[in-house]
Order: C-alpha cells, then sequence, then structure tokens
C-alpha cells in the first residue's frame, strides 16, 4: 500500500500539466497620463503572479505590480484581479506582462495625445450612412423617398423627403435618432470648436472647404430636418420600415416594395401624436413634442453657429424660424411620438418628451433672450427629471427613454440662477450615482444594464459625467468616467473595442450587420456597434444565428453576451445615433 501511494505522489510530481489560462483585458487605445490606469486580469484559476509594466521602446520595467483580487460577481467562472498602474505618467508604448507566464497584454499608449483625430473616424462612419448622396459608396439613393401616409394631404401623396442618413445596418431613416445625432453634434462642436478637422468638402468628399467637417456632417442633418418639416404645422417622423428587411443590399439597388415596386418611392410616415401602423402593428404615442423638441434644439443650436462662426446669416435666419416653429408644434402637441413597424414587433418606443422640450426651450432662450423660454425651460426641467432615466432602471424597452442623455439640463445649467444650478446638477448626479451602486457588482466597474443598444448606454453615461463635471466642478467620478470609456476600448470579456476599426491595430469588430461589409467587403472605421446584451435578451430575439463559429466563446457568460457575427443584429450592429452620440465623450479626451 505504502508502494502505491509513493508511486502516486511521484507520477503526480512529474506529470507536467497545463497552466491556466491568464487573459488580460487593457483599454486598447491607451490613457492619458492622469488618468486612472487600470487593467483586468482572469483566469479560471488562482493567478499566483505578480503583472510588469514594461516600456516597449526601451524594454525597460517600469513597474512590478501585484494584482489585487476583485470580489465581484464571477462572470463566466473565472476569477478577478486589478493590476493598477496609475503612478506612471511618462508619455510612451507599453505593455503589461505576467512575471512568470509571460503572458502580454497588446501595445497601448500613455500619451496626452492617445486620443486625438479618433472624432474624425466616427465622422467618416456617419458619412457612410448618408441617403441621397452617398459618399463613402460614390452614388445616390432613394430618391423617391417619399409617399406621405397619416399626413394632411391625400396617402400615397409624394413630398421630398431624400437625404439624412441610414439608420443603422438598415436603410430606414428616422427623425427620432437623427435630430438627437443633429443635436449632438452641434452641442460637441459648441463646446470644443477647435478639436475638429476639415478634411472634407458638403458633400463628404476629400478636399478641405473652410467647415469644420462636424459642421459638414450636422448640416447634412439640418438640410434633412429642414424637409420632414415642410410647414410650421407640418412635421415627417419616419421614412421606411421594416419591410426595408429583406437581406443586406446596397442602397442604389434597394429590393424593398412598399407597394410602387422595388427601389421605387418608400412611404413617409406624418407626425399626428397618435398611434400609427400600416399593418397589424401600431405604435403608441400621444403627441409629437420629442420630435419637435430636439429637433428646435438642433435648429437653435444651428442658428447661433451659422450666424456667429459660419457668417452665414440666410441659413441662420432658415434655422431659427424652423427651431421657433417646431418648438411651437410641441407646445401644441405635447406628448411622445413612437417608430412605426410592418412586419415585425421591435420599434423605437420612445416615451419621454419633457427633455426634449427643456432643450428645446433653453436653446431658443439663448437665441431669442426672450424670458417666456427661459421659463418653459425649468418648468420642463423639473418635469424631466433623474425618475424619468434609464440610469435608475435596471430595464427599459427599446429607447423606451431616449434620448439616453438630457443633454438640455447642460444646456439650461449655464442660464438660471445658482439655486436651480443645483437642481439640474442633482439629476446628472442622481443617475451617476446609481449606475455606479450597479457597477460595483462586476468586475469591470460597468455601470449601465445590458439592454438592446448597451453601448449607446455607456457613451451616454459617460457623456453625462463629463457635462456633469463641466457643470459642477466635481470631479470625484473621474475614474468611474474612465472606466466606462475603457471598456469601450476593450477592457471587456472579450477583449474587444466596441467602435469598428479602432484602435487601428487592435481587436476591434469586423464582421459587422452592414451591407456594405456584407456585399463589398467595406471595413469603414468609426462605427459604434450595439453592444453586448443579456444573455437572456440574446436567448429570446427572432432570426438571430450566428453565421460563423463562436471566436469569444470562452468568454460569453451567463450574465452578458457579445459575437461579432454578422448574423448578430443584437450586438454586432453598427448604428448611426449611437455613433454620434459618443463624438462628445470621443472629443473630450482628445486633448491635442
Amino acid at each position: 500500500m505504502h508502494y502505491l501511494i509513493l508511486l502516486s505522489l511521484l507520477l503526480s510530481f512529474f506529470l507536467v500539466t497545463e497552466p491556466a489560462e491568464i487573459h488580460i483585458r487593457i483599454n486598447q487605445i491607451g490613457y492619458l497620463p492622469q488618468d486612472n490606469k487600470q487593467a483586468v486580469i482572469f483566469s479560471k484559476e488562482t493567478v499566483r503572479e505578480n503583472f510588469l509594466l514594461v516600456h516597449v521602446e526601451t524594454g525597460k520595467t517600469v513597474l512590478d505590480i501585484k494584482p489585487v483580487k476583485l470580489k465581484k460577481d464571477a462572470w463566466g467562472g473565472f476569477l478577478y484581479w486589478e493590476v493598477d498602474f496609475s503612478p506612471i505618467s511618462e508619455a510612451g508604448q507599453y505593455v503589461l506582462k505576467g512575471k512568470k507566464s509571460g503572458v502580454s497584454s497588446t501595445p497601448f499608449l500613455i500619451s496626452n495625445n492617445a486620443y486625438a483625430g479618433y472624432q474624425e473616424q466616427l465622422l467618416e462612419f456617419m458619412r457612410q450612412q448618408r441617403c441621397g448622396y452617398n459618399p463613402v459608396l460614390d452614388m445616390v439613393c432613394h430618391q423617391k423617398d417619399g409617399r406621405s401616409f397619416f399626413g394632411p394631404m391625400p396617402d400615397s401623396t409624394f413630398v421630398d423627403l431624400s437625404g439624412g442618413w441610414h439608420d443603422a445596418g438598415d436603410q430606414l431613416k428616422y427623425l427620432i435618432t437623427s435630430s438627437y445625432a443633429t443635436a449632438h453634434m452641434l452641442m460637441a462642436y459648441e463646446m470644443y470648436p477647435d478639436r475638429f478637422e476639415d478634411e472634407v468638402n458638403a458633400l463628404g468628399q476629400p478636399g478641405a472647404n473652410g467647415i469644420p467637417d462636424i459642421l459638414d456632417e450636422a448640416k447634412w442633418g439640418l438640410d434633412w430636418i429642414h424637409k420632414m418639416h415642410p410647414a410650421p404645422d407640418q412635421l415627417f417622423h419616419q421614412v421606411a420600415d421594416d419591410r426595408d428587411h429583406r437581406g443586406f443590399k446596397i442602397p442604389n439597388k434597394d429590393n424593398a416594395d412598399y407597394g410602387w415596386g422595388e427601389n421605387s418611392y418608400r412611404v413617409g410616415y406624418f407626425a399626428t401624436g397618435r398611434p400609427q401602423g400600416l399593418s397589424k402593428y401600431q405604435s403608441e404615442a400621444t403627441g409629437v413634442a420629442n420630435l419637435a423638441g430636439r429637433s428646435a434644439a438642433a435648429m437653435a443650436l444651428a442658428a447661433r453657429i451659422w450666424e456667429r462662426d459660419m457668417i452665414d446669416p440666410v441659413f441662420a435666419a432658415k434655422c431659427k424660424k424652423a427651431a421657433l416653429s417646431l418648438y411651437q408644434l410641441g407646445r401644441d402637441k405635447e406628448g411622445f411620438q413612437q417608430g412605426n413597424s410592418y412586419g415585425a414587433p421591435y420599434r423605437y418606443n420612445e416615451e419621454t418628451w419633457a427633455d426634449d422640450m427643456e432643450w428645446g426651450a433653453a436653446e431658443l432662450y439663448k437665441l431669442t433672450k426672450e424670458n417666456k423660454y427661459l421659463e418653459q425651460a425649468k418648468s420642463y426641467a423639473l418635469q424631466s427629471n433623474t425618475a424619468d432615466s434609464w440610469m435608475v432602471r435596471d430595464s427599459a424597452a427599446h429607447y423606451q427613454l431616449y434620448p439616453f442623455i438630457n443633454m438640455g439640463h447642460y444646456s439650461l445649467h449655464e442660464v438660471v440662477d445658482e439655486d436651480f444650478k443645483k437642481t439640474l446638477e442633482g439629476y446628472y448626479k442622481g443617475g451617476i450615482d446609481y449606475t455606479m451602486n450597479r457597477a460595483q457588482k462586476n468586475p469591470f466597474h460597468i455601470g449601465v444594464p445590458f439592454i438592446w443598444c448597451s453601448n449607446n448606454l455607456l457613451t451616454s453615461l459617460a457623456t453625462q459625467v463629463i457635462l456633469y463635471e463641466k457643470m459642477s466642478g466635481d470631479n470625484q467620478f473621474e475614474p468611474f468616467l474612465v472606466a466606462q470609456r475603457d471598456w469601450l476600448f476593450g477592457k471587456n470579456p472579450w477583449g474587444s473595442s466596441m467602435f469598428t476599426g479602432i484602435p487601428e491595430r487592435g481587436e476591434f469588430p469586423v464582421e459587422v450587420h452592414t451591407a456594405p461589409y456584407v456585399l463589398l467587403g467595406m471595413e469603414v472605421p468609426g462605427g459604434l456597434v450595439d453592444g453586448p446584451v443579456y444573455t437572456s435578451i440574446y436567448n429570446n430575439l427572432l432570426g438571430l444565428t450566428l453565421l460563423k463559429p463562436d471566436k469569444f466563446a470562452a468568454f460569453q457568460n451567463e450574465h452578458v453576451v457579445y459575437h461579432d457575427d454578422v448574423g448578430d443584429y443584437s450586438t454586432n450592429e453598427p448604428t448611426m445615433d449611437g455613433t454620434a452620440g459618443a463624438i462628445l465623450m470621443m472629443v473630450h479626451f482628445s486633448r491635442e
């Protein structure tokens, strides 16, 4: 018996076993010198080694770090540690390496210029989404948009609704998302006017035209909003519907048929403020103030910018006139207009509107100096408080609480008294506090619920922290802000950026749910994909099939999933409004 025990011990001693895999997750772009700089290490077994921060150019080890065990939810059955290298601020390219295992991260930067110029790549994706003339594809599409329904004119009347942006991997166009994208870009420009380049003309073709490209892109949206608002009491809210979803197609060869043949007229839905639908699925609607309010905000912002910076009083006057009539339309029809679906139950379920009217009123006050707009903005602000945000909820319907940040609070803050400033700051802080509590539960310190378009929530949360810091001067949430940013660029279970093509030599979405990739093999950088969803949501979506083996299979878990696969429209479809909504966050970090 003793002989057998001894033999067993000897065999176990000499038996070579495979070491447990160790995974390092960092922000693949890198860190600003003053950032909290942290990586997450995870493995199925206990990690018993330190990690070295190595300067790539010199090969010098600049820090020897003992990982700190994270007592969080063990996503996927992994054990998690944090490696903190915040003390290092010297500019350069670095890697993290296991001291014994030799496992290494991808190279990343520490530099004031780490994020310089990335906002321009987001604009490149926006140009790829253009409808009408598309400069990336160099083609003209959808010139017959659209035939009106539900409006004061006879059904099927032609109204010129050409232009705008395709919403996502599909070719629908929504005022719901386009109004926010346009206004967001204009606010980003007003906050950071010197951080945008001029490399393309108004059509998006190469060649400077004396106008920052962010304004060229915003004007593409403004011109379409003008078309969607053809008279003071008229507003269209959507072009096309889910009859669009007939497989992948190049925009100028659209095989969708809305009753007038393929690649022909598409339906244009008039905003009535009442439930709509041309088939069995009906939207819910109570008014048009959500669309009218934020479209008015976009127009008021544009009126100021084109008068002051572009020295174009004619276009500025046109935008001011539209801002006034759009806002009044919202006053006359308070409530929300939702998106319309036709053959499937999925639509934009927006149910908020006071936030949009607050934003519109605040921008109109700045434009006109008329006190009635200031008082109305304050009234709408009190209606649109913290409880009216997804941030203090653990779930919400698709786009139910849209936009995912109330930009009106920031706009209004500049022009109210100190007491009201504190109220507005409190609304932002309440949402941030709630998301921070949620973030305590997971190893990546992420504060959003993983509903559909979680990345949109994440960039909105980051933007809210940025705006709160500017409003209040309170920087206590800076580490939390950095954690949200880092998730988007690779410090997540899959080690993937959530923006196509960013960073250039990193891991990022490639097999995205878009026609240019599927049919042309085109990879357009800068598109923010929908992002991870709860596993429970993924398992219950219709028509979703992975087309290739899951390269991230080892990292999927019981909480959330993400797939870089054309077949996963829920996590890997880049969206126009999600990309536009990330521009302010991106330019904030691009400190040159």
